[in-house]
C-alpha cells in the first residue's frame, strides 16, 4: 500500500508529468532537453528558496522573510562588488554569512522568546526590504568578469544546457534531501513538526533545532539571492516580491503539510518545476496572460490542500482501533 505520507508527493509528481506530457503533445518544441534546461535555470532561485522553506514548514513554522532576504542579499552583493570593489568570491561569502546570521537571529527570537514565527518573520520581511532600499534605491549593474564567467559557465547535454545557476540548485537540493532524511537534525525537524511536546519528551532539543531551521532557511534564501544576482548581473530592491508566497506554494504543491511533520524536501523541487511548466504552457499558448499562471497555481494549491485533508481523515479512520 502507498503510505499516506507518500501519496501527496506521488500526486504532485503525477500532476507535473501530466502537465509536461500535455505540453509535449500540444506544442512543438516543448518536449526536449532544451526546455528542461531552461526550466531548471529559470526556476532555480525559487526552488532553492523553497528547499529552505521546506525545512521551516516541516518543523511547523513559516518564514515570510525569504523574498525580502533575496532582495537584500542582491543589494548587498552589488554594494560589496561595485562600491567596495571586493572580489565577488568575498562578496558571496560575506552575503551568505550575513543571510545565515539574520536567519539565526530570527530563529533565536522564535525559539527562546516563544514568539509566533509569522510575527517574527513578518518583521524580518519589512526589515530586509528596507535594508535593501537603504543600500540601493535603483537598479545596479554588477559588472565584473568573475560574475560574467559564472553566468556563462554551463554544460551542454544534447540540445539543452545545464548552467551554473541550475547546477548550484541541484547540489543544494541534494544536500537538503540528504540532511532531511539521513541526519539527526532532519529527524528532529520532522519530530518537532509532528508533535513538539512529544519530541521534547523524547529528548529532542527544540530550541536548538528551531534556531538551526531558520538559520538554514536564511542560508538558502541568501544563496537564492546570489544566484539571482549571477543570472541577471544586476541588483535592485524590488526583486523577490511575493517570492515567499511562491516558495510556500511550491512546498505545499510538493506534498508537504502546512501543519508540519509530513512531507519531503524533494517535493519543493517538484512544486517549483510545476510553477515553471505552467508558465511555459501559458507562454507557448500565447492567448493567455501572466495572471493565468496565478489562477492555475491557486486552483492546484487549493486542490492539494483539500487532498491532504482527505488523506489525513482517511488515514485516521484506517488506523483507528475499534473499541
Amino acid at each position: 500500500m502507498i503510505s499516506e505520507r507518500t501519496l501527496p508527493l506521488l500526486s504532485a509528481i503525477a500532476v507535473l508529468l501530466i502537465l509536461y506530457g500535455y505540453g509535449s503533445f500540444a506544442y512543438n518544441g516543448f518536449f526536449g532537453l532544451r526546455l528542461a534546461g531552461y526550466l531548471l535555470t529559470d526556476n532555480a532561485f525559487i526552488i532553492v528558496t523553497a528547499v529552505g522553506m521546506a525545512f521551516v514548514i516541516l518543523s511547523g513554522g513559516i518564514d515570510l522573510s525569504v523574498g525580502s532576504m533575496i532582495a537584500f542579499i542582491c543589494a548587498l552583493m552589488a554594494f560589496l562588488v561595485v562600491k567596495l570593489n571586493l572580489h565577488p568570491l568575498w562578496a558571496i561569502l560575506i552575503s551568505v554569512l550575513v543571510g545565515t546570521c539574520f536567519g539565526t537571529i530570527m530563529g533565536t527570537i522564535i525559539a527562546v522568546f516563544k514568539i509566533q514565527p509569522f510575527i517574527v518573520t513578518l518583521a524580518g520581511m519589512f526589515m530586509f526590504r528596507g535594508l535593501g532600499y537603504v543600500i540601493n534605491t535603483q537598479q545596479v549593474k554588477i559588472d565584473h568578469p568573475f560574475m560574467t564567467t559564472l553566468s556563462d559557465f554551463g554544460v551542454y547535454i544534447g540540445q539543452g544546457e545545464l548552467n551554473f545557476v541550475a547546477m548550484v540548485m541541484l547540489v543544494l537540493l541534494a544536500v537538503g534531501v540528504i540532511v532531511s532524511k539521513y541526519t539527526r537534525f532532519g529527524h528532529n525537524v520532522y519530530a518537532i513538526g509532528g508533535d513538539s511536546n512529544s519530541a521534547a519528551l523524547l529528548g529532542v532539543n527544540i530550541t536548538g533545532t528551531t534556531i538551526r531551521v531558520y538559520a538554514l532557511s536564511g542560508f538558502y534564501a541568501s544563496v537564492a539571492g546570489i544566484l539571482f544576482a549571477v543570472a541577471t548581473g544586476s541588483a535592485y530592491p524590488e526583486v523577490g516580491i511575493a517570492v515567499e508566497l511562491d516558495a510556500i506554494s511550491a512546498v505545499v504543491l510538493g506534498g508537504t503539510l502546512l501543519t508540519g511533520g509530513v512531507g519531503y524536501v524533494f517535493g519543493a523541487f517538484i512544486g517549483g518545476m510545476t510553477f515553471g511548466v505552467i508558465q511555459q504552457l501559458i507562454n507557448f499558448d500565447g492567448s493567455l496572460n501572466a495572471a493565468s499562471t496565478r489562477i492555475v497555481i491557486g486552483v492546484l494549491l487549493l486542490a492539494f490542500i483539500l487532498m491532504q485533508k482527505v488523506i489525513l481523515i482517511w488515514a485516521r479512520k484506517v488506523t483507528a482501533k475499534p473499541v
